[in-house]
């Protein structure tokens, strides 16, 4: 089954300490945590105690609170302990983190529902941002088959779609291209 800690290390590498972008969606974000999405996460008490000295120790002590979050909100959410496998797991987590988690979810259940060919290997599934017994038995019918890397290639042209249209619609958001695209085809 996959494992919780790749996936966050992988993911941690595109969240990396504090920022208050004003031009940021998420707005003050400590290591992708967004205060204005997370107001009551534990970690903004002892941030608000430390800014502007973030020191290894200071560091330390949010490391739990930050794992709790990311594993509760994201991994969890999403079942992903079920996953066979770690890459289709970890492509989930980390797109969830950058754009949540029903969003992901609708990716997901989309381009399970691209690879039924035409129903006959399986009915379309509800696109309902919410990855339940249905959406988890599908995603096994296409593991079996062995086409993890089809889906995990269909996961990422919708989460590059969705990066390009966010930006057509906003362009102050332009500037995070190169973050955002060194997340996708992780």
């Amino acid at each position: 089954m996959a494992n919780f800690l790749s996936a966050y290390k992988k993911t941690m590498i595109n969240e990396a300490g504090y920022v208050n972008d004003i031009d940021d969606a998420g707005g003050e974000t400590y290591d992708g945590i967004s205060r204005k999405y997370n107001e009551s996460w534990r970690g903004w008490k002892i941030i608000d105690y430390a800014k502007p000295n973030f020191t290894k120790k200071i560091r330390l002590q949010i490391e739990p609170h930050k794992k709790t979050f990311y594993k509760e909100r994201y991994w969890d959410t999403f079942r992903s302990d079920d996953f066979e496998s770690q890459a289709i797991a970890e492509e989930l987590f980390d797109t969830g983190v950058n754009m949540g988690v029903a969003r992901t979810a609708q990716f997901l259940q989309r381009a399970l529902n691209y690879l039924n060919k035409n129903g006959t290997l399986y009915r379309d599934i509800l696109v309902d941002g919410y990855i339940g017994d249905k959406t988890l038995s599908v995603l096994e019918i296409i593991m079996h088959r062995n086409e993890e890397k089809l889906l995990l290639k269909i996961l990422n042209v919708l989460q590059a779609n969705q990066y390009l249209e966010y930006m057509k619609k906003s362009p102050t958001q332009e500037k995070f291209v190169r973050g955002w695209f060194n997340r996708v085809f992780l």
